[in-house]
């Protein structure tokens, strides 16, 4: 295999993409506005620059058979014009552009009866005071901008009147709170034949106050009318997209055991980590096999699963430290993968560590002990 293919992003994403690329010997370019990005020394080629730009974008995927992005805040306009120039672009533009605002890709769901919490539009601060007059009934619920948040970042939390001060003064979503019982995730994978694969349904636990995923067990501890629900859920979600390639759909299982698609990610996801070690394919390698058109691969699992996102400390900043990380190495059935980022910041995604064994109660036990051997200080 000769392919080169681009990728818009040099983080711990593109890294793992990166791992997955040489079984196959394919050429991988990467972009990414950090000289000192994770994939830098790794790809092919490196090339500093901007992903929102449109000049930096085009001029970049003029040199690839095939572009593919490791986050979705790129220029669309540029992917838009090399695809109707004959380059393969993958995901589609056109489900980038919808995905990159939370207010087309709530809309998105609503057209084609994906199931999603209720949700209204807002144009500024002011509009949510008026639900507030208009619609009480509506709270507690969240604030979201329809553009650029990420990680957390972009959200608010509106329990009452008293709150309206925290929404954002730019457009957005206010979207009514699920009375959730779990967090669940489900990868599906989908070819240019349209064939489609899912990767078993994960149970994800966040942060208190990042709003970030903290750990996942895999598989989800739910039932098996749940996990059907998600999984049918998954696949109808990446039909009515028509991507290629990877889709993550993050989902809320709410106290009436319905399944509520939160939002969707067009790309690897922190929700599959931990299949590089778990699952007979990786999310990593299977988005290769989607986006070039191969067989997509068996999703099955070797054994239960958990992944431990490693974050930095807090009031660390600086050069990376992994104080603890021969006690992990010595852990059976315990895999560290740290992302290669020089410097360390307050809750920054420094790596992952992925947890195997025989039963998820064996597994909290291991989570709780992988938590207490590692920190990234400074």
């Amino acid at each position: 295999m000769t392919h080169t293919i681009g990728i818009l992003g040099g983080g711990q994403l593109g890294l793992m993409l990166l791992q997955a690329s040489i079984d196959w010997n394919l050429r991988v370019h990467i972009l990414d506005p950090d000289a000192e990005a994770p994939c830098r020394h790794l790809c092919a080629q490196f090339t500093t620059g901007s992903l929102t730009d449109y000049d930096t974008v085009y001029q970049f995927g003029q040199s690839v058979d095939v572009l593919t992005i490791e986050i979705e805040r790129v220029n669309v306009e540029a992917l838009e014009a090399l695809e109707r120039e004959g380059k393969r672009v993958f995901p589609q533009p056109s489900v980038i552009r919808i995905i990159q605002d939370k207010r087309l890709q709530k809309q998105f769901y609503r057209a084609n009866n994906l199931p999603t919490a209720d949700f209204i539009l807002t144009d500024n601060r002011a509009d949510v005071a008026m639900i507030e007059i208009d619609r009480p009934d509506f709270f507690p619920a969240f604030h979201k901008l329809g553009r650029d948040g990420y990680d957390g970042r972009g959200v608010q939390r509106i329990s009452s009147v008293a709150d309206v001060g925290k929404a954002f003064d730019a457009p957005g979503i206010l979207e009514k709170a699920v009375d959730f019982t779990k967090e669940l995730a489900v990868i599906v994978a989908r070819n240019e034949r349209g064939e489609v694969e899912t990767f078993p349904t994960v149970e994800m636990v966040f942060h208190p106050e990042l709003n970030l995923v903290e750990y996942l067990f895999a598989p989800a501890e739910i039932s098996v009318e749940t996990d059907r629900q998600a999984q049918a859920i998954a696949r109808r979600t990446a039909d009515a997209f028509g991507i290629v390639g990877l889709l993550a759909v993050e989902l809320f299982l709410d106290k009436q055991g319905n399944v509520l698609i939160n939002e969707v990610a067009p790309r690897p996801h922190n929700s599959g980590h931990h299949t590089i070690r778990a699952n007979v394919t990786s999310q990593f390698e299977q988005h290769w096999r989607a986006i070039l058109n191969y067989p997509l691969g068996n999703t099955s699992a070797y054994k239960p699963a958990a992944m431990v996102n490693l974050l930095g400390e807090d009031e660390h900043t600086g050069p990376a430290v992994y104080e603890g990380l021969e006690n992990l190495l010595a852990m059976p059935g315990v895999f560290p993968f740290l992302y290669g980022k020089a410097i360390t910041k307050p809750f920054r995604k420094m790596g992952h560590v992925t947890v195997m064994d025989g039963s998820l109660h064996a597994l909290r036990e291991k989570v709780s002990d992988v938590k207490a051997a590692i920190r990234v200080i400074s």
